[in-house]
């Protein structure tokens, strides 16, 4: 088979798998949004924590003529893709590992996993943990003379943010082992940094939360602990690299 040919099977291939993830995203939405649970359901879910935090009899509004509508489909879709995260980064897995070697393997799958339970982690803490103590430590700070009454768009790109920014922190133990299997930096110059990450990540916190203390001290500290769990599996990343170069060191001498 030519050059040609190849790369234009691995396009065709490409396009399948990415159908195919694409189909199972929009059956969910599609089921979701128009049969069960359905659209709005899935909206007050997502609302809760603000509602909860909110006064006795407050709801939110919608300044736009079709936002009612939109804005609900929109989390919908959002649920489907996390529900079919699992699938879809297994379609990318299946496209790259035929051109792995089997250490590579071996590697790739465990972080292909990991990536995808630490990034819903994350989402997960932010809805569960960080979600209700940041609106009620915001509102708290609310005049007794006003009503508050979020709009549902400004809502939905709150937590779209917010969700983005702690699925990506979570996944600092593996950036900070991958840079050590790949030989990029040692663990000992990661441990060097660390008062360098922890100022990293206040910075990083006080950029992409909102202007709140505590929305920021609940983003910079899982992110420097996170860094720690790092390090600590890092470690072991290291010994099995070493060992492995001293594996392929010995059979090319034993092949001289």
């Amino acid at each position: 088979m030519s050059d040609q040919e190849t790369f234009i099977s691995h396009l065709v291939e490409l396009r399948e798998r990415v159908v195919r993830a694409l189909a199972v995203v929009l059956v969910l939405f599609l089921v979701m949004a128009f049969g069960w649970p359905g659209a709005g359901a899935i909206y007050d879910v997502l609302a809760l924590p603000l509602m909860n935090a909110l006064p006795e009899g407050a709801k939110m509004i919608a300044t736009g003529v079709i936002t009612p509508f939109l804005v609900p489909l929109k989390v919908a879709g959002l649920a489907a893709f996390l529900i079919a995260l699992p699938y879809v980064l297994y379609q990318l897995w299946a496209f790259v590992a035929p051109g792995l070697y089997e250490h590579e393997k071996r590697l790739a799958l465990p972080l292909v996993f990991g990536t995808t339970i630490l990034f819903l982690l994350g989402v997960a803490f932010c809805y569960f943990f960080v979600f209700g103590r940041v609106f009620a430590f915001i509102h708290s700070f609310a005049p007794a003379s006003i009503t508050p009454a979020p709009d549902i768009e400004a809502y939905f790109s709150f937590v779209i943010t917010m969700f983005l920014a702690f699925g990506v922190t979570f996944e600092t133990p593996i950036v900070v082992v991958m840079l050590v299997r790949t030989g990029v930096v040692t663990v000992e110059k990661l441990r060097d940094a660390r008062p360098y990450v922890i100022v990293g990540a206040f910075v990083v916190a006080a950029i992409v939360t909102p202007p709140d203390v505590l929305s920021q001290f609940l983003l910079a500290v899982p992110m420097c602990l996170l860094y720690e769990v790092g390090l600590f599996f890092a470690r072991f990343v290291a010994r099995d690299a070493q060992a492995q170069a001293g594996e392929m060191t010995q059979s090319e001498a034993d092949t001289k």
